[in-house]
């Protein structure tokens, strides 16, 4: 693999990784329904309790989140409509493998992640890099359990 495609999938990893409690949470929407700008500051509110943010530190994690949900949704919309997975199962339904579509829907999802990623590094960086050492250490511990246990028992 390329280095700069690894670059920015690594850098896009780490920072889904910082914010991995509001995407980790994103299927448990009990009765909050699609708004997912109710979504987003209900789990801010959450990360923000967890680490003890303050006003200026949730304000940076909001920023990274929607920087993220903006990512999402350029992920999913890459390459015009749908849904990814009917996307997919597209590439299956002739005889053989579609391979040109599969390339071009690579192509069309690795340019999204491209062109997105500056923006999440930077946020998830200022979010970070706002943390006091011990709100830091809370992530490392997060990130070391593999992004579990932040939901609602912490």
């Amino acid at each position: 693999m390329k280095h700069w495609i690894k670059r920015t999938l690594f850098g896009f990893a780490g920072a889904a990784m910082v914010a991995g409690s509001i995407a980790g949470c994103a299927g448990q929407r009990h009765g909050w329904g699609g708004d997912s700008a109710e979504f987003r500051t209900k789990m801010v509110e959450r990360v923000g309790s967890k680490l003890e943010l303050d006003t200026a530190q949730k304000q940076k994690l909001t920023v990274l989140a929607e920087k993220l949900q903006a990512q999402r949704e350029a992920l999913r919309g890459a390459g015009g409509a749908g849904d990814p997975r009917s996307q997919f199962k597209a590439l299956f339904a002739g005889n053989k493998l579609d391979q040109a579509g599969a390339t071009r829907l690579i192509d069309e999802k690795t340019t999204a992640v491209r062109s997105g990623s500056p923006e999440i590094i930077a946020a998830a960086a200022d979010f970070f890099d706002s943390l006091n050492a011990a709100q830091q250490q809370k992530v490392r511990d997060f990130m070391d359990r593999g992004g579990r246990r932040w939901s609602h028992r912490g």
